[in-house]
């Protein structure tokens, strides 16, 4: 029997789906993920339409703090006209969360600047287009609950994180 590829969670933008807030996708050109998708490792998932947003839908930043503080019920991820969208932003972190769990998946590569994946910079929440360091929710809930989280302008580290990993199991 075959041994089984450890399965990667992928942000589904970044696999040509046109899923993101604006109906486009931001899918990526890189020979190590491509190589990914041929051994059928990349576990595509949107967590803001699995949390139960439409595409194409308004723009929404984290206001009032941090991912953390979105998760503990402290901070809110509103769009520009400040509706509340904080709820399926939530529930879309938790389906990640769920998924990684079910197929035991330790890796994510997530779509930068975006309030549910980024993994080092968000937009500053007033919506002036200035990034800033941070994390989206579902990137801070996948860390949280031990999932390495790299995003898809860290391929190549993220490559070089299979590696080790795979290194250490055939060592074990």
């Amino acid at each position: 029997m075959p041994k089984q590829k450890n399965k990667i969670l992928v942000s589904a933008c970044l696999l040509g789906l046109p899923v993101r807030f604006d109906g486009q996708a931001k899918e990526i050109k890189h020979t190590i993920f491509q190589h990914w998708q041929e051994e059928d490792r990349l576990v595509p998932l949107c967590p803001e339409v699995s949390g139960g947003l439409p595409v194409p839908r308004p723009a929404a930043e984290i206001i009032n703090g941090s991912a953390s503080d979105v998760i503990d019920g402290r901070g809110y991820i509103l769009t520009e006209d400040e509706e509340d969208v904080s709820r399926y932003f939530l529930c879309g972190a938790q389906h990640a969360l769920i998924l990684c769990r079910q197929q035991k998946i330790g890796l994510a590569i997530l779509k930068e600047n975006s309030p549910s994946c980024g993994s080092t910079q968000v937009y500053d929440g007033r919506f002036n287009g200035k990034l800033v360091a941070g994390q989206g929710v579902t990137a801070t809930l996948l860390r949280q609950n031990g999932i390495t989280v790299f995003s898809e302008h860290e391929i190549d580290a993220a490559d070089k994180y299979v590696r080790t990993l795979l290194s250490v199991k055939n060592y074990m």
